[in-house]
């Protein structure tokens, strides 16, 4: 199984992704477009860093009734990315009309992950802000199953819940876990954290990092020292 490093490209303009992508001048790595950067820039940016060689995971989390799930995903399996997500929460039947929507008419789709429980939720705002009482880790697995049960590839959850989700729904059903930072840097907003090396050591398959390599003062030299961590190179 594939592993790798993903770089969140959490910027609000193309100007400013170029800027940080040109740092990178003797490798190419995998990288997250989220919201922030898509609803700036729109389809466009996609495609552009995708010319430039790079795997790209298209975080939009769709979350809506079956058949406009459907629809959106048709149209993003257009966009040649790698991965893209929705939310587990959306029910089975909304993940199958997602995997329906996202695969082309030669069968050929990017990989389509589920998310659990985002990683800035912890049991107290879980159960205070969305009424689920269940233990946090008994909400991430039964979703995770569902993500399985409706043809997914894999879920995005935390590295303390990885190797739970592969005992669950095998080695081969891929997790997908930010909330990673490098010892010592600010957690920010997020609420269950690992370093790369714990990652790892946890089962994640991709870790996705944001502002430990985004907000680096050297932003390769932060990269590099993930990718040591969790891949050993």
């Amino acid at each position: 199984m594939n592993k790798d490093v993903i770089i969140a490209l959490d910027f609000d303009s193309k100007e400013k992704v170029f800027s940080f992508l040109d740092k990178f001048v003797d490798c190419k790595p995998f990288v997250k477009i989220g919201m922030e950067l898509y609803y700036a820039e729109g389809p466009e940016i996609v495609k552009e860093i995708k010319k430039r060689g790079h795997k790209i995971f298209l975080d939009l989390k769709l979350h809506d009734i079956p058949n406009t799930v459907k629809k959106s995903m048709k149209v993003l399996s257009e966009l040649d990315v790698d991965m893209t997500n929705l939310h587990a929460s959306g029910t089975i039947n909304m993940m199958k009309g997602a995997l329906e929507g996202l695969t082309r008419a030669d069968g050929t789709r990017p990989l389509l992950i589920a998310v659990t429980q985002l990683t800035s939720t912890d049991q107290e705002s879980m159960e205070n802000d969305l009424l689920i009482k269940e233990p946090i880790d008994k909400v991430v697995m039964h979703y995770a199953n569902n993500a399985k049960i409706a043809g997914l590839d894999g879920v995005v959850c935390s590295p303390l819940e990885a190797g739970k989700v592969h005992g669950v729904c095998g080695e081969n059903f891929l997790t997908v876990t930010p909330g990673v930072r490098l010892a010592g840097d600010a957690v920010g907003d997020q609420k269950r954290v690992t370093t790369p090396k714990v990652a790892k050591e946890l089962g994640s398959d991709y870790i996705v990092v944001g502002r430990s390599i985004t907000g680096a003062e050297d932003p390769v030299k932060a990269y590099k020292q993930c990718v040591k961590e969790f891949l050993g190179e």
